[in-house]
């Protein structure tokens, strides 16, 4: 084992030294080479840093790039190594699309229509039009719907309705202490025709996250794999990302329902508030999308939106991924509603290990698993 693979994994889990010190003492001279860990040592070390232990025995350190295309546009995001945490989500994630493309190959089921139905060369209203109609996505449905979460929650239901997996999570699994960095990366999308995903990372607040959900179901539309951190305000350099916003902004709050409601000669603040309210999106989407459509020149736009941002920072705060305090249906948001049913079905139905349920599921109780069913309305 090379002291320089010891450096590597634990620059890559963004330790220092001084925070592993009380739980290996000797780490300092394992690094110089002055010392060398004992196996039980290195595999409590491997837990600690979230890295293979395999990877402690390489002659040289892994490159681990994204196993999915990177769309982010901030620079930093782009040249910084990912973490293991966004590493982690994909591969779980990925493992999880297999098997559920295998359980839908195994039932007979047909490809999901919807998924790369679109091309970049398609107006995006027109896609977003499309896209309305495919979810049953009602503006004024949604309008009536009394609070931010119970939009996002019905959202998430309808897009997991056409046969898309909706994984929304703001840790590592069900790991606390891993949590996901909204300033890395906001979402992704994993496209395929038979098991079409969408992660969306919870620790973003309530607009942020329905947002996220929208772009991801423009990639998955456009049949685009990739990883975002797409933001209303931003116009991307890359073309992708710039119709995967176009289409969201368009779906969460369409032109013509704008032009509708919008009342010109109203106070602009006032105006804000109430229409987001009315499409349960922020004020700042509202904003992008009276400049969008014409309402709002450069300027105002600009300025506006600049005070919007510092007035909401307080409260955009990262919402809690707890669903009234319920870790069950937390879980069942983690993992995608619709693959966890898949999952208990198909092992109560003998068809899958309960060992390889619990894994995917991330549970390690037959009496969580059995409480899990229950809720999810699955018995045995």
């Amino acid at each position: 084992m090379k002291p320089e693979l010891l450096r590597w994994a634990r620059a890559r889990a963004s330790r220092s030294v001084e925070t592993l010190q009380k739980a290996f003492p000797k780490i300092e001279a394992w690094e110089s080479g002055q010392a060398e860990p004992t196996l039980k040592q290195l595999e409590r070390l491997a837990k600690t840093l979230h890295v293979p232990l395999g990877f402690l025995f390489l002659d040289a350190p892994p490159t681990e790039p994204l196993p999915i295309p990177d769309f982010r546009t901030t620079p930093h995001a782009r040249l910084t190594r990912p973490s293991p945490e966004l590493l982690d989500t994909v591969y779980q994630c990925q493992q999880r699309q297999e098997w559920y493309r295998n359980h839908q190959l195994a039932i007979g089921e047909e490809p999901v229509a919807f998924v790369g139905s679109a091309k970049l060369s398609d107006a995006a209203d027109h896609v977003a039009g499309e896209l309305r109609k495919y979810l049953q996505f009602n503006v004024e449905e949604r309008r009536k719907i009394q609070t931010w979460t119970e939009a996002l929650s019905r959202f998430i239901d309808q897009v997991e309705a056409i046969g898309i997996l909706v994984m929304v999570n703001g840790v590592v699994g069900n790991n606390t202490r891993r949590k996901l960095d909204v300033e890395e990366f906001r979402g992704f999308a994993l496209v395929d025709d038979l098991a079409p995903l969408i992660f969306v990372n919870g620790s973003d607040t309530l607009s942020g996250k329905t947002f996220t959900l929208a772009h991801e179901l423009a990639h998955i539309c456009l049949g685009e794999s990739g990883i975002s951190d797409a933001q209303i305000a931003w116009v991307p350099e890359n073309g992708v990302e710039r119709w995967c916003n176009q289409v969201a902004a368009e779906l969460l709050v369409p032109h013509e329902e704008l032009e509708r409601v919008y009342a010109q000669d109203a106070d602009l603040r006032a105006e804000l508030n109430r229409l987001a309210r009315f499409f349960k999106v922020s004020t700042l989407v509202i904003l992008r999308r009276l400049f969008d459509c014409g309402y709002l020149d450069k300027d105002t736009y600009e300025k506006v939106y600049h005070d919007e941002l510092e007035r909401l920072l307080p409260f955009e705060r990262p919402a809690s991924e707890e669903t009234g305090g319920n870790f069950y249906r937390t879980l069942s948001r983690r993992v995608s509603k619709r693959f966890a049913r898949a999952v208990v079905t198909s092992t109560l139905e003998g068809q899958t290990l309960f060992r390889d349920a619990y894994r995917m599921l991330g549970v390690s109780r037959h009496e969580t698993f059995e409480k899990f069913a229950r809720m999810l309305g699955v018995e045995g």
